[in-house]
């Protein structure tokens, strides 16, 4: 069934002339091992790329440190739950 409507969705893009619909099927299609897994499992990797956003922000913030280590400390201590809120101090 997924096949059916997946090849329908593609024949749809194609159709339409329209370039961002194009695009679309074609990064649907180059992602679609990805999107099947998900679909199959239910697991995705949305986690460890919310860490990963936040590290790179943090150290966009951070940039002007000269000290390497601040700029480490700074990164784990926004990524690790406590940093953020999720735990009670003790």
């Amino acid at each position: 069934m997924i096949w059916t409507r997946l090849s329908g969705f593609y024949e749809r893009c194609g159709a339409s002339g329209l370039p961002e619909l194009e695009r679309l099927a074609n990064t649907v299609s180059a992602s679609w091992p990805e999107i099947l897994t998900f679909i199959q499992t239910g697991i995705t990797n949305a986690g460890s790329e919310g860490t990963n956003r936040v590290i790179k922000t943090v150290a966009r913030d951070a940039y002007g440190f000269r000290n390497p280590v601040s700029q480490r400390l700074r990164t784990r201590c926004a990524t690790t739950r406590k940093g953020r809120g999720f735990l009670e101090a003790a």
